[in-house]
């Protein structure tokens, strides 16, 4: 007889506290929430009760677009319970403005593949009845923008 095996690890299960709440709130519908500023109208993430750029509290969630451009990523190689190695683990820029950490997916984890500024859009991984994980993919050709002009970030 054999001994039993271990369950496969998931991905870490984020916990939402008060702050995120909407956020979560957001995705497990598939829609990714961000704030924005009602006094200076800067859209931030992640999401906290005030705003970074002029500190007031004055603020209010919106959906965002889903629409993202990769700013910068690293494709991580070794084995981490809840991963396929390679993965990209990437700075994705919201159409509003916004950066977030994400991993990006449906493509080869190549840098031929990955291409700074290439568009991107959400897509959520259900984690369980509460949590779906926004991840971002390459988004349509027909929807990809033209690459920036800028040399290295």
């Amino acid at each position: 007889m054999s001994a039993p095996t271990a369950p496969a690890r998931t991905r870490p299960i984020p916990e939402p506290t008060p702050e995120t709440a909407h956020f979560w709130e957001g995705t497990r519908t598939g829609e990714l929430r961000i704030q924005r500023c009602s006094d200076c109208a800067s859209a931030y993430f992640p999401p906290r009760p005030f705003c970074p750029a002029c500190s007031s509290r004055n603020v209010e969630v919106e959906a965002a677009s889903g629409r993202a451009t990769l700013y910068s990523y690293v494709i991580h190689h070794r084995e981490v319970p809840g991963f396929t190695s390679p993965y990209a683990i990437a700075v994705v820029e919201l159409e509003e403005g916004p950066r977030m950490m994400t991993n990006i997916v449906e493509c080869e984890q190549t840098p031929e593949a990955l291409v700074l500024d290439m568009a991107l859009e959400v897509t959520f991984e259900q984690v369980n009845d509460e949590i779906s994980v926004p991840l971002f993919r390459p988004a349509e050709a027909s929807q990809s923008r033209p690459a920036s002009t800028e040399a290295v970030r």
